[in-house]
């Protein structure tokens, strides 16, 4: 895995790099998303570390109880350090608490699944709460689960308020996977659009057959911070059914922002 120089960007100042937290948060997110345990040399090869500089790193993770490791089959794997930094996180916001109801109501009364998000940075966003539908169709994500912060309906809202060059944006739009993947010029249209409806709207792009309708949260000074997201199917929401599904989250969003402005 190969270390990106540091930029400045519209997002904020340079950073200076620090290799030892880079590699240790790289085997962090490995150890999240493998589905299994993992070897010393597994880990390293995946990530083109060092062995040696690997399995320092991997001690002083276990040592601080981030990772655990099965001495016996010398695999390695989370900790319960990560579960309690993870509640520390949620119980830290009040997004989450907040959400939670509204996201409830959205996903009772059009069927559809609703999530919250927060934007980290210009590169992820992560899901906060969740509201499952109660359709046969369900969207692979749970709490905690991370994506690309310029994919998707919520993508096109990252995007239009990240201050980003055309040609920034443009590199990082090709770095995304879609299942139907929309022109670049169709989708900065979209992500204009995104601007001045205050609203985004992904039909089957990302995942073919879903509708995904994205509103933003901003601060005070007009930065996005969080999003709400609600997934439908396609033959379930159409033109019209979406369009009124959007200005309800818009609704939702304002009120919700003020509450965390009041809680700030």
């Amino acid at each position: 895995m190969s270390e990106a120089s540091p930029q400045a960007s519209a997002a904020g100042p340079r950073v200076r790099p620090v290799p030892a937290v880079t590699r240790s948060i790289a085997i962090l997110r490995l150890l999240g998303r493998s589905g299994a345990p993992m070897t010393l040399k597994e880990i390293s090869q995946e990530l083109d570390m060092v062995t040696s500089t690997c399995l320092h790193i991997l001690r002083v993770l276990v040592l601080e109880g981030l990772v655990k490791v099965d001495a016996g089959a010398k695999r390695y794997s989370l900790g319960v350090g990560m579960l309690m930094l993870a509640r520390s996180v949620i119980e830290s916001s009040p997004f989450p608490a907040l959400v939670q109801p509204v996201l409830d109501r959205l996903s009772s009364a059009a069927n559809v699944t609703a999530i919250g998000v927060e934007v980290v940075g210009s590169e992820h966003m992560v899901v906060l709460a969740l509201s499952r539908s109660t359709s046969p169709f369900s969207l692979h994500v749970d709490v905690g689960s991370r994506f690309p912060a310029f994919i998707s309906a919520t993508g096109r809202l990252v995007a239009a308020f990240s201050g980003f060059s055309d040609r920034e944006l443009e590199r990082r739009f090709k770095a995304l996977r879609w299942d139907k993947a929309p022109e670049f010029s169709a989708w900065k249209a979209d992500v204009e659009a995104a601007r001045c409806d205050g609203y985004s709207m992904d039909r089957s792009n990302y995942i073919n057959g879903v509708v995904l309708i994205a509103v933003p949260l901003l601060d005070s000074h007009d930065r996005m911070t969080h999003a709400l997201v609600t997934a439908g199917l396609a033959q379930q929401l159409d033109e019209a059914r979406a369009h009124a599904l959007a200005q309800d989250l818009q609704t939702e969003a304002r009120a919700l922002s003020q509450l965390l402005a009041a809680r700030s």
